[in-house]
Order: C-alpha cells, then sequence, then structure tokens
C-alpha cells in the first residue's frame, strides 16, 4: 500500500528579528552528535541571570541531565541552558550524570559564572554516553556564536524526529510596561507527557517572584502539554522551562496581582499553541485531532475517557484510514473504566452528528463525516449525558510511516 503524504503543513517560519527578548541571547551549532551533521549543541543564555521554574518527566526513569536540572532550578537562578539533541544521556548511570555535570562546568567557566547556575536538557536516543569530547571541542565555538538573535538556531539545534522547528514570539504591555515573551519546543513521538513535553523553554524579561513562575508553569502546562498524547509514550527526558530575567522592570508579577493575570494571558496561548504544533509534526502524522469529552460524571472522568481514545490504535488508525467507524470509538469508551451508558452517547465528527443515544445516524451522516475525516484537522465530540465533566486531548493519526519510523530509530 502506497504510503499517504502527510496533509498537514509546517507552520511558516518567523522572522528573525521579533525573536528577540531583552537580556536573552543564543545559540544552535553542530556540536559532533548527529550522524546527519545537523545542528544538535544550543545554549541560551540570560543577562542578568533569570529566576527559573522547571517541569519534568514523571517516568521512573529519569534521564542524567533531568536529574540534575529538576535539583538546580529548586536552588537558584538561571544564567544559562545547555542543550543537546541526538542522545538523551538516558540510562548511563553515574557517568552519564558526570559527563552531564561535567559539561555544566565548562560552560559555566566559559561563561565566567557558577556551575550551578547553568542547567542541562538532553533528547535523543537512549543508553549510550554523549561523545563528550567532541561536545568539549564545540563549546568554545557555541559559546562564540551566542548573540540576542540566535534563538531560532537554538530552536533548530533542539530537534530530533520534528519535521520543523517550533518558536513563538510575542509582546504586550503588563502595568504600562511593554514585556516580551518567546517559546521554543521539540516534540514529536513519545508525547503523552506529564508537566511537561519532549523539551519546552519559555524567555522572558517579566519581573516575576519565582513561586509565581511555578505556579504559571504548571497551571500552563495543565491546559496545554498534559492534554496533547501522539502515542501514549512519555519521554525520559521531558523538560519544560519557564526563564524570567526582570529586564523589564514592572511592577512584580507576583500571585493574585492584576501583572500576573496579564502574563498568564501571554504565557498560556502560546503553550497551547506550541503543544498543538507537537501534534501537528506528530511522527508520520497526516490528522490532528481535537478529541472532547463532555457530560461526565466529572472531569477526571472525562479525561480518562479522552486520553484512552487519544492513546487507542483502532481509534487513531480509523482516523489515518479516514473511515468513520464510531464503533470503536464506543467500544474504547466502554473499556476505558468510567462508567458509561451506552444509550446516552452522542457523537460528533466536526458538526456530523453520526451517533445520537448510541445508534447510528444513517449513511448520509456517514457519507458526511467521511468528507470530515478527509481534513488535516478536525474534532471529535462525545456527549455522554451522565453529568457535567468535560476535558480535551489533541492527538494525531497512527500511520505506515510512525511504525517505519520507530521501527528503525537508533537505539
Amino acid at each position: 500500500m502506497a504510503k499517504k503524504k502527510s496533509l498537514i503543513k509546517a507552520p511558516p517560519e518567523p522572522r528573525q528579528d521579533p525573536l528577540l527578548v531583552p537580556g536573552f541571547s543564543a545559540a544552535g551549532i553542530y556540536g559532533g552528535i548527529k550522524k546527519s551533521r545537523r545542528r544538535d549543541l544550543a545554549l541560551i543564555v540570560s543577562d542578568p541571570p533569570a529566576r527559573v521554574a522547571g517541569l519534568f518527566t514523571e517516568n521512573h526513569v529519569k534521564a542524567a541531565p533531568v536529574l540534575i536540572s529538576r535539583a538546580r532550578v529548586q536552588s537558584g537562578p538561571c544564567k544559562a541552558v545547555l542543550v543537546n539533541s541526538g542522545n538523551a544521556n538516558a540510562c548511563t548511570g553515574d557517568p552519564g550524570l558526570k559527563d552531564a555535570i561535567g559539561l555544566c562546568q565548562r560552560t559555566a567557566e566559559g561563561l565566567g559564572v557558577d556551575e550551578h547556575d547553568v542547567l542541562v536538557a538532553s533528547t535523543g536516543g537512549i543508553g549510550k554516553r554523549l561523545p563528550v569530547q567532541r561536545i568539549r571541542t564545540a563549546l568554545p565555538r557555541l559559546l562564540r556564536k551566542v548573540r540576542p538573535g540566535g534563538i531560532l538556531d537554538a530552536a533548530e539545534a533542539i530537534r530530533t524526529t520534528d519535521r520543523f522547528r517550533k518558536a513563538l514570539w510575542s509582546r504586550s504591555e503588563i502595568g504600562g510596561v511593554p514585556v516580551t515573551l518567546c517559546g521554543i519546543a521539540k516534540g514529536a513521538g513519545m508525547i503523552r507527557p506529564h508537566m511537561a513535553t519532549m523539551l519546552a523553554f519559555f524567555l522572558t524579561d517579566l519581573k516575576a517572584p519565582t513561586t509565581a513562575l511555578r505556579r504559571l508553569l504548571k497551571e500552563g502546562a495543565e491546559r496545554s502539554f498534559n492534554r496533547i498524547s501522539v502515542d501514549g509514550d512519555m519521554s525520559t527526558n521531558d523538560t519544560v522551562l519557564l526563564l524570567a530575567n526582570g529586564r523589564a522592570k514592572n511592577r512584580s508579577a507576583s500571585l493574585g496581582s492584576a501583572e500576573y493575570e496579564a502574563f498568564a494571558s501571554l504565557l498560556f496561548p502560546m503553550m497551547s499553541e506550541l503543544a498543538a504544533m507537537i501534534v501537528r509534526d506528530g511522527e508520520g502524522a497526516t490528522k490532528a485531532v481535537d478529541i472532547r469529552i463532555r457530560g461526565a460524571r466529572s472531569e477526571g472522568d472525562a479525561k480518562v475517557l479522552a486520553y484512552h481514545l487519544a492513546n487507542s490504535p483502532l481509534v487513531k488508525t480509523s482516523f489515518y484510514g479516514g473511515d468513520p467507524n464510531w464503533g470503536r470509538l464506543m467500544a474504547a469508551l466502554g473499556c476505558a473504566g468510567p462508567s458509561v451508558h451506552p444509550q446516552k452517547i452522542d457523537i460528533f465528527y466536526d458538526k456530523v452528528c453520526l451517533v445520537r443515544n448510541g445508534v447510528g445516524q444513517g449513511e448520509k451522516k456517514t457519507d458526511q463525516a467521511v468528507k470530515v475525516l478527509r481534513k488535516s484537522a478536525f474534532t471529535v465530540t462525545i456527549d455522554l449525558h451522565v453529568g457535567t465533566g468535560s476535558a480535551r486531548v489533541l492527538t494525531s493519526d497512527l500511520t505506515h510511516d510512525y511504525v517505519t519510523l520507530n521501527a528503525s530509530y537508533p537505539s
């Protein structure tokens, strides 16, 4: 069977200049990790040092950089973040920890800062040690390349199987003061994160206490990165960081303040859009599907049901095949765990009601649903009519290309 061409196109690239955030500079180079010789080493630098909040994978198997950065975000400011792609530095034991710490030390020496002010993140294949000597050789060149407009190079350097780099920029007045925000992310597979995605970094000149940054990041992730799935698997390396260096000199965005709420209205949509970009870029994906559950007994039940559908191979392959096989949805709902009443269930593909009170609505509606499934993005809404709980999860279809890619992904 011939492969289907992806219907999902990369979004237009942002211009380089708008990605400037006062006080931040970055770089991305080839550092000797990837065989493809594409960029694989990135550095983000803040001047002055930024306050930082972080969220990390809940996988019990955590990569060395996660263990290091998770500890360091609790203790103080952040001057720089060193990121590599092409190697996860996961399941590498004490040598992997020493490798990551040593690279932080070299980076700190090059910047003239304390080692503990440098965070680290990695993504790529699991089980192999970093090519430390090649990275050490590349670090001086990486440091020389750091510049205010280098964030797009950094966004390129953190990619693995991503088809396009993911970067967004926004600016708004907060309390009469211009505040700038930039976010970059990578991710296409092993996506069903808890409190993070594969990798994401948010840079702002906002002035805010660390307590506020932590609350913002946790709430924003719950609305965005915790509501996506490509394949239902969780990485060993998931990391999302929010860095705020205070250069805007706004009145501090403390918890509950007007400044806090204003920045949340800037941050949360950016997190949601980056999360959606990850789903659109899902490994082998041709379609992005917004699964919405409403009328559940509770929000918790709705989330369980939404994720069960989003991760069901039978449901996802029906999306790929353009088949409005609503029987698969009903079966998945019935075995997900929460109690449902099939005679009350309505199912919609976009606005097409294919099932009413648990019964199919005939060939005409099926034909209309087929047209919906031909689109690169659509919504599946399921109303259970047993309560007021609701939830939504963004997912992708499951394709031949996903299997091909992951069957040959380098170990």
